[in-house]
């Protein structure tokens, strides 16, 4: 295991920019770890299976049949890895005796006599969203709340049901018993991976493969699992190309799926509107962490040795600045513009990265440097201070500085709290002020909006601070970003403005966002008769909600020391061992 997960540095004598020596040594060094992890248990009888250029390939064998290898199938030993977490993954526990929880409830009431009123509305809040979706939508993808019916859309390539798959560990850390059996019996009875269309390899990725992992390693279900690894492997066509670096769509149904180890003939293509066939940097590095847990369940390294080549690729091509532009050619591994942006395009690479790091229990010395390195880049030329006083991270155009932050970048305050904790001490309480600095600043759009709900992108020029100065910046879809940030600074500091302003936003989405059936983004957050835009995003119902009810619960529900969250609040557990049997 440790094979294809470690990493080792460059030699100093080869060049930095990614060369095609580069791009042969690295599908030479991906050949050897794969030759190293064994022969496939379920390669066919008169053929065999060859590496070639990142791409498995079945070839005819000659003469007779060669002696059929195999290994011992993987067991996943999920009782030893629940009883190898820290802490307990729900605010009830079970098998707790009455007098314990009676005294460790008030103890919790005690410290915050407040709570209990605040996090029932979050309980009820889920169950609204969740009824609703299911009265009018389930199956589908999302719920139009003002129209009661179901939106399919065109991001997962025939997929349905991507709300269920996404409330599945909250429904499940909530403790609504109901509802989650309600959603598990959907996928399993109806979640049907046997489809053909067009999928954005990020979303499929970060809202299904993430989501049902989580649910597996919540609450031990096979059936969790099984639907991961096999919708996992329809993603790794994607990964075909000269550099390795995945295209950001793919064809989930022109594939063989026979099995784990069968050959894939999927199509995949870059996205038209991206610059010249390029891939996003945050979308192909957004793939870390479910991953290396696809392989830790399945027991084939290839879905980290794919996960691991751009973090190889981005570790050779030269950065302006120390800085990683938002395009990259997946043909050359050059870059294509000079667009760097802590938001949309960029935003989750930079996560990975830092939570990489933590979830392999601090092994990935690798990810840590390059997160430590970008983050300095960052700090060097993109945070920046307004005549307020307020600081924020600009948006970097070939060395011409846009002064705007989206909503996306809000994340931002968050991570930088995470990666503070575990910094040396001297730039520990650095970088923590720069946490909740950036975190202030995210508040502030909220609190100087009418509706107390922050715009998509607002701007630090003209005179304007923390506003969105254009039309059509000044949405809010129900977005998350905002409130996560809020939930790691309360973790990390235990300052109680982090969950006041939380609880405003609590208010807020009840009076501007909820209707008759369900909860709608809306069109203009600066008026308070705001119209709807008639969607209820299952992102909601995975991150908002989700990062809501842990920031009024006990630290240790869902606790960092045990879990990261991946870039859609989906829980993956932190690497302390081994547990295959």
């Amino acid at each position: 295991r440790d094979t294809f997960f470690s990493r080792s540095p460059p030699a100093a004598a080869e060049p930095r920019h990614a060369s095609p020596v580069f791009f042969r040594r690295l599908r030479e060094k991906l050949r050897t770890v794969a030759r190293m992890a064994g022969p496939p248990a379920h390669t066919a009888p008169g053929s065999r299976q060859q590496v070639q250029g990142g791409e498995r390939r079945a070839e005819p064998a000659t003469g007779a049949p060669p002696a059929r290898e195999t290994r011992a199938p993987l067991r996943f030993d999920y009782e030893r890895f629940r009883r190898s977490l820290r802490h307990p993954v729900r605010f009830f526990r079970p098998g707790e005796d009455p007098e314990t929880r009676a005294r460790r409830m008030k103890i919790f009431f005690l410290r915050s006599p407040r709570l209990p009123s605040r996090l029932c509305p979050t309980l009820s809040m889920m169950k609204f969203a969740w009824d609703n979706y299911k009265q009018y939508a389930l199956g589908k993808n999302e719920l139009r709340p003002l129209t009661k019916n179901g939106h399919i859309g065109n991001m997962f390539g025939g997929l349905r049901g991507a709300t269920v798959v996404d409330a599945l560990d909250t429904l499940y850390i909530m403790e609504l018993e109901e509802e989650f059996q309600e959603a598990k019996k959907w996928v399993e009875k109806s979640f049907d991976l046997n489809v053909n269309g067009e999928a954005s390899l990020f979303e499929v990725n970060i809202r299904y493969i993430g989501g049902l992992l989580a649910a597996y390693y919540l609450t031990g279900e096979e059936v969790f699992k099984s639907k991961a690894l096999e919708l996992g492997e329809k993603l790794l066509p994607a990964f075909n190309t000269p550099t390795g670096i995945p295209r950001g769509v793919i064809n989930l149904g022109r594939q063989d799926t026979h099995s784990l180890f069968s050959p894939c003939s999927g199509m995949s293509w870059s996205w038209g509107w991206a610059s010249a066939g390029s891939s996003i940097l945050a979308e192909f590095g957004t793939l870390h962490l479910e991953f290396l847990h696809l392989s830790e369940l399945s027991g084939n390294p290839v879905f980290a040795e794919k996960a691991s080549t751009s973090q190889l690729v981005l570790n050779r091509v030269e950065k302006p600045q120390g800085l990683y532009p938002n395009f990259l050619s997946p043909v050359t591994g050059n870059w294509v513009q000079h667009h760097v942006s802590i938001g949309g395009l960029g935003d989750s690479f930079y996560e990975y990265l830092i939570k990489s790091w933590l979830m392999s229990d601090k092994k990935d010395s690798e990810a840590k440097k390059m997160y430590d390195d970008a983050l300095e880049a960052i700090e060097k030329h993109l945070v920046k201070k307004s005549a307020g006083g307020l600081t924020y991270i600009a948006e970097w155009r070939g060395g011409i500085l846009d002064h705007k932050m989206g909503h996306l970048a809000c994340f931002s305050g968050g991570m930088i709290a995470l990666g503070a904790e575990h910094a040396g001490q001297e730039r520990k309480q650095h970088y923590m002020d720069l946490a909740a600095e950036i975190t202030n600043t995210c508040h502030e759009s909220y609190a100087r909006s009418d509706t107390k709900l922050g715009p998509e992108a607002f701007r630090f020029d003209a005179g304007t601070e923390a506003m969105a100065t254009r039309l059509s910046e000044r949405y809010y879809i129900l977005r998350p970003e905002v409130v996560e940030s809020y939930m790691y600074m309360w973790r990390l500091t235990h300052d109680p403005k982090y969950r006041q302003w939380g609880w405003e936003v609590v208010k807020a989405l009840e009076k501007h966002c909820r209707v008759e059936a369900g909860f709608s983004g809306i069109r203009d957050v600066y008026t308070t008769t705001p119209t709807h835009d008639n969607m209820q995003q299952s992102f909601f119902l995975a991150e908002t909600l989700k990062y809501l009810y842990l920031l009024f619960c006990e630290d240790d529900v869902l606790s960092l020391d045990d879990w990261v969250f991946n870039t859609e609040a989906h829980p993956l557990p932190v690497n302390h061992t081994n547990f295959k049997a």
